[in-house]
């Protein structure tokens, strides 16, 4: 199974294989790491 965010805003980008209610519980933690999530993109990618 594999899920893509896009980070700003927060919104599902692709789904393969989650159902809905994981979704919702994987959005809600990508909401709540944002911010980290983008410093580690950034920190390794270099910006964007």
């Amino acid at each position: 199974m594999e899920a893509k965010f896009w980070l700003q805003p927060v919104g599902l980008a692709a789904n393969d294989g989650f159902r809905p209610a994981e979704l919702r519980d994987i959005e809600r933690l990508v909401e709540e790491y944002c911010e980290k999530l983008l410093k580690a993109f950034t920190e390794f990618h270099g910006g964007y």
